[in-house]
């Protein structure tokens, strides 16, 4: 076999336009994968498309190529998979959707490293140099013949200190870029005991929390010397005892900058914490509130009343923290009232910013088994799976009037009134995170009013039924990879042009 010195990784893009593309920052898992190799000797170089394209001279000289994909971003994975295994490169992929659709991805790819991979990859590269051992790799799926191989999950590791600091000047064009550099991201935990029905978090990361020590964040954070930190845990203050322990640790260090994170409403009932994230510098919190209806709360198993999402709201403004409220649509207790309820509900209790997405049932989820069952998905184009196109039939309401009016409740929320009733507050930052959600709601609605149209057209064609929607949302899968088709067969054949001149 031969010897593997150089790697690529590649996350690919987005399909279309999202509410986070102005920041481009890259998600941690292949940077860590990387940062891991490259201690152990190989030559790493990671692109990630949110922010710089791939140099193909990389990848047509690497000796294997591992892609990171999430379910709206497959179709495009499988395409970048596809045109490197023409060039007999060896391809592997990771991530949470083919943690879960491996045998899909088999069909695109020469290997699949389902779940956490830190504690295989070193293991799996080794198996791949020597051609043997493949089947003593933990949670590695390949091709044996016709038939598929899916090698046991291994545990979960509890000491994430294990793992390096991720090195991102392994990514193409990240560091040094303002675009990127001006939020850090940082990782402090893994995995959640709640189990909401419409998470795969839990299924990939388990339901233990797991943290790196503080004094490792530390290290980190001082090294990077952040001006904004974006903590990137599912839940930052999961353990209250820990979070306060690091945030002390984060003043008596000197550490004087801004940071956002995720969190629950119930971060809110320990005024002391509180205290120490507005010390500490926290300037807003992303809180998953999901529904202002009581019944869609009980059915997502949110763990939360809409008197806790209200009393959370009050709280953090009291202490002078902002609030991105993310909500989703489209639960079977869900109707055309339930949205537009929500919006005046955020309009009333003053949150800075919103996301409203529809409910997404993503494979590995317990939605999207049901889905599934019950013939409610109106396509299996992955690229649609973005929250912000509606993929299934909800039992409330037709599925075009889920997606017509969650844009129309994004534009409601972001008005222009919206906009200009921080002018009296001198509130420049709201006003302008409000005066971009405005231009990007209305760049997606100009960008993808040829799917609403097909989501009319399909309503009346067949009623409230589905039988003919999979094939009609099929047309944008081949639209979002036509560019990587090009690109490769131009730069191959420009290889090919010069390898023939020398």
């Amino acid at each position: 076999m031969k010897p593997i010195k150089k790697v690529v990784f590649i996350e690919p893009k987005s399909p279309g336009y999202h509410i986070y593309s102005k920041w481009g920052l890259p998600r941690l898992g292949t940077v860590i994968l990387g940062t891991m190799l490259q201690e152990r000797g190989y030559s790493v170089k990671i692109f990630v498309e949110e922010v710089k394209g791939i140099d193909f001279e990389d990848i047509f000289d690497a000796d294997a190529v591992g892609i990171s994909t999430i379910t709206s971003t497959a179709p495009r994975a499988y395409e970048i998979a596809r045109q490197v295994k023409k060039l007999g490169i060896p391809v592997f992929m990771g991530g949470p959707h083919v943690t879960f659709m491996a045998e899909e991805a088999l069909k695109h790819c020469d290997y699949v490293l389902r779940g956490e991979a830190e504690d295989t990859i070193l293991d799996f590269m080794k198996a791949l140099e020597s051609g043997t051992g493949l089947e003593s790799v933990k949670g590695l799926s390949y091709k044996m013949g016709h038939h598929f191989a899916h090698n046991e999950i291994p545990p979960h590791c509890m000491d994430l200190d294990q793992y390096p600091a991720p090195d991102f000047s392994l990514i193409h064009g990240f560091v040094g870029s303002k675009k990127t550099h001006d939020i850090t991201p940082v990782m402090t935990s893994r995995g959640c005991p709640f189990a909401c029905n419409f998470c795969a978090v839990t299924e990939m990361f388990g339901r233990r929390y797991r943290f790196r020590s503080t004094d490792k964040v530390i290290e980190e954070i001082k090294a990077r010397d952040p001006d904004w930190i974006f903590f990137y845990d599912d839940n930052f203050t999961a353990d209250k005892a820990r979070a306060k322990e690091l945030l002390r640790k984060m003043m008596a260090n000197n550490i004087k900058c801004h940071w956002s994170a995720q969190v629950r409403t119930d971060v809110t009932k320990d005024k002391e914490l509180l205290e120490l994230m507005r010390e500490s510098g926290c300037a807003q919190v992303y809180i998953g509130l999901e529904s202002i209806n009581p019944k869609t709360l009980e059915l997502f198993k949110k763990s939360q009343t809409v008197e806790d999402i209200e009393d959370a709201i009050r709280a953090f403004h009291k202490y002078g923290i902002k609030i991105h409220g993310m909500f989703i649509f489209g639960s079977e207790h869900d109707d055309v009232r339930t949205i537009r309820e929500t919006v005046k509900f955020a309009k009333r209790l003053e949150i800075e910013s919103v996301q409203f997405i529809m409910l997404v049932p993503l494979p590995g989820t317990s939605v999207f088994k049901t889905m599934e069952e019950e013939g409610r998905l109106l396509s299996r184009d992955w690229s649609y799976y973005d929250g912000h196109h509606v993929v299934f039939k909800p039992k409330k309401m037709s599925f075009v009037d889920l997606q017509v009016e969650t844009v129309k409740a994004t534009l409601r929320f972001y008005s222009l009134s919206q906009i200009l009733s921080r002018l009296n507050r001198f509130d420049l930052w709201t006003m302008i995170i409000r005066a971009y959600g405005r231009r990007y709601t209305r760049k997606w609605k100009r960008n993808n009013q040829d799917f609403i149209d097909h989501l009319k057209q399909l309503y009346h064609q067949a009623g409230s039924g589905i039988s003919s929607a999979g094939t009609k949302l099929e047309l944008k899968a081949r639209r979002t990879s036509d560019d990587l088709k090009e690109m490769f067969h131009k730069y191959k054949t420009s290889r090919s042009e010069r390898a023939h001149q020398e």
